[in-house]
C-alpha cells in the first residue's frame, strides 16, 4: 500500500474512524493493528521480521536498564546491534558483498560458484532498523527509561505513516505522544489534510511527470551530452527526488496529524543552503541528525547534541581539520552512501558529499576576507551546483556512466553544444526560479494583517482546489516513491 493510491486514502479513513471513537488504551491497539495491516499489504510474511527487530530491542533495552554491571549492559547492546545490523546487512548487502568478493577472487584465479539464493529486500528496513536501534542505544546511554508496554514500543517503531521512508524518529519525541490523552483538534486535522494534499501534488503532479523527462535523458549515451545537458539532467533529477521524497514526508506528517501526533519535519528548502553543512540540516534532516548522533560524533568521542536537526558537522575550527577528524568524516559519508543502497554508485555519491563538505571547511576561513552577503551568495551558488552534480553518481545505473558524465566537465568540446529538447532547459529554468522565490513569497504571509489574511486564505483555498483537481487527473498512473528502494 502506497500513499499515492485510493487504497491508502480509504485505509486512512477507516483507521481514523476506529481511532477517534476508541478509548485511550484501545487507541494504542488501533495504531498497532493498522500498522501491521499497512505493512502486510506489501508482504505479510515479512511482518515477522519486523516484529523480530522490535522484540530484540524491546528485550535488550529492558535488560540494559536492569543490569547493574556495565559489561552486561554492553553485551545486550551488542546483541541488539548484531541482530539488527546483521539482518540489514544480509537482506540489503549480501548480493553486493558476494559479487565484489567473487570479482576479487576471480582476479586471483579462483572462480566462486554462481549464487542461486534469492533475497527480497524488506521495504523500509533501513528506516525502521535505524529507528529501533537508536532506542536501545539511548537506553544504554542513560537518556531515558525503557517502556514496559510492548505495544507502546512497537507503535514507536511501526507507526505506519512513517514506517517505510521516515522521518526517522527518536523515542523521546514519540512515546509520550502515544500515551497522552487525545482531544480532537479541528485546526490540526485540517492542517494535516492540507499537508497530505501538498504531498500528493508534489508526488503525482510534479515528481512523476519530471521522472518521464529524467528517464528519457539518462537513456541517452553520455558521449552525446554536453556539460549543460548533464547539468540540466542533474537539476531535473535533483528536483524529482526532492519533490518525491519531500512528498512522502508531507503525507507522513499530515497523516500523523490526523491522529493528533506530530512528526519531525524532514525538509526545509534544502537548495537554499549556503553551504554543504547547511544543506544537511535541510535535506532528510532526521537521517542526517541520526548519522551525526549515532555514528559521526561517537567516532569523534564527542557527546551527541541535544537537538536532532543540526546536520552532520559542527562549528568549523582547526581541530576538525585534523587527520582523525577528516578520516571520521570520510567513514561517516561512506556509510551514508552505503545506507542508500548496495552499489558503488551510492558509495561514490557519499564520498562526493564528503569531498565538498571537507573542502568547504577550509573555505569557511575566507569568510573574514569577504563581505558576508557576497560570501554567502558565492557559497550558496557553489553548494547548489556541486550538490546537483552529485546526482551524477546517484541516478545512473552503473558507476562507469557516472564517471563518463563527470569527465565531460574536463573536456572543452563538451561545453560547446546543446542536444536535449528545448523544453528541458525551459522546465529547469522555471522550476528553479519558482523554487528560489517561494520562501520570499511565503515570508510575506508570516505576519498577517486582516487584509493579508483574507488574500492568503483565498489564495490557499484556490490553490488547494487546483491541486486536488490535478491530483485526481494524474493519480491514475500510480508510481512508487524513490526512497522505497532504500
Amino acid at each position: 500500500m502506497i500513499f499515492n493510491s485510493f487504497t491508502y486514502l480509504l485505509f486512512l479513513v477507516v483507521t481514523l474512524s476506529l481511532y477517534w471513537f476508541s478509548s485511550k488504551n484501545i487507541k494504542l491497539y488501533v495504531i498497532f493493528l493498522s500498522s501491521i495491516i499497512f505493512y502486510s499489504f506489501w508482504r505479510f510474511d515479512f511482518v515477522l521480521l519486523l516484529l523480530l527487530s522490535i522484540f530484540v530491542d524491546y528485550y535488550a533495552s529492558i535488560k540494559i536498564y536492569n543490569s547493574k554491571i556495565k559489561a552486561k549492559k554492553r553485551i545486550y547492546l551488542y546483541l541488539s546491534l548484531f541482530i539488527n545490523i546483521g539482518l540489514l546487512a544480509f537482506f540489503k548487502y549480501f548480493y553486493f558483498i558476494f559479487e565484489n568478493t567473487s570479482g576479487l577472487m576471480s582476479l586471483m584465479g579462483v572462480d566462486l560458484p554462481p549464487l542461486e539464493l534469492k533475497i527480497i529486500l524488506p521495504i523500509g528496513i533501513s528506516f525502521y532498523t535505524f529507528q529501533s536501534i537508536s532506542y536501545t542505544i539511548d537506553v544504554y546511554r542513560g537518556s531515558f527509561k525503557p517502556v514496559k508496554n510492548f505495544i507502546l514500543f512497537s507503535n514507536y517503531v511501526i507507526f505506519f505513516p512513517q514506517l517505510v521512508a521516515g522521518p526517522i524518529l527518536r523515542a523521546n519525541e514519540m512515546l509520550w505522544q502515544f500515551t497522552q490523552k487525545k482531544i480532537f483538534d479541528f485546526n490540526s486535522f485540517s492542517y494535516g489534510i492540507q499537508r497530505i494534499i501538498s504531498g500528493l501534488f508534489l508526488k503525482v503532479v510534479l515528481a512523476d511527470n519530471i521522472s518521464k523527462i529524467v528517464n528519457e535523458g539518462f537513456l541517452i549515451n553520455p558521449k552525446l551530452l554536453s556539460v549543460f545537458d548533464i547539468m540540466t539532467l542533474c537539476y531535473l533529477f535533483g528536483f524529482q527526488i526532492y519533490f518525491d521524497f519531500s512528498a512522502y514526508s508531507h503525507i507522513a506528517i499530515g497523516s500523523a496529524l490526523l491522529f493528533g501526533i506530530k512528526l519531525k519535519e524532514n525538509f526545509n528548502f534544502p537548495f537554499h543552503s549556503i553551504s554543504p553543512k547547511n544543506y544537511w540540516t535541510r535535506w532528510n534532516i532526521t537521517l542526517s541528525s541520526w548519522v551525526r548522533d549515532y555514528i559521526y560524533l561517537p567516532l569523534l568521542n564527542k557527546k551527541p547534541l541535544n537537538k536532532s536537526n543540526d546536520g552532520l558537522s559542527y562549528k568549523v575550527s582547526y581541530s576538525n581539520l585534523g587527520v582523525y577528524s577528516v578520516l571520521t568524516l570520510f567513514v561517516t559519508w561512506s556509510l551514508m552512501g552505503l545506507w542508500h543502497g548496495a552499489s558503488w554508485n551510492f558509495i561514490t555519491w557519499g564520498l562526493w558529499n564528503f569531498l565538498i563538505i571537507w573542502t568547504f571547511r577550509y573555505l569557511e576561513f575566507f569568510k573574514n576576507f569577504l563581505n558576508l552577503k557576497v560570501y554567502n551568495f558565492i557559497s550558496w551558488f557553489l553548494t547548489l551546483q556541486l550538490t546537483m552534480i552529485g546526482w551524477i553518481f546517484f541516478r545512473p545505473e552503473n558507476l562507469s556512466i557516472s564517471m563518463e558524465m563527470l569527465s565531460s566537465f574536463f573536456t572543452i568540446e563538451k561545453w560547446t553544444f546543446l542536444s536535449l529538447k528545448e523544453n528541458n532547459y525551459l522546465i529547469v529554468f522555471l522550476i528553479t526560479l519558482f523554487y528560489l522565490i517561494m520562501p520570499y513569497i511565503l515570508s510575506k504571509f508570516k505576519i498577517l494583517t486582516e487584509r493579508r489574511k483574507v488574500i492568503f486564505n483565498l489564495t490557499k483555498n484556490i490553490t488547494l482546489i487546483i491541486a486536488v483537481t490535478l491530483i485526481l487527473i494524474y493519480l491514475k498512473d500510480i508510481k512508487q516513491f524513490i526512497y522505497f528502494q532504500f
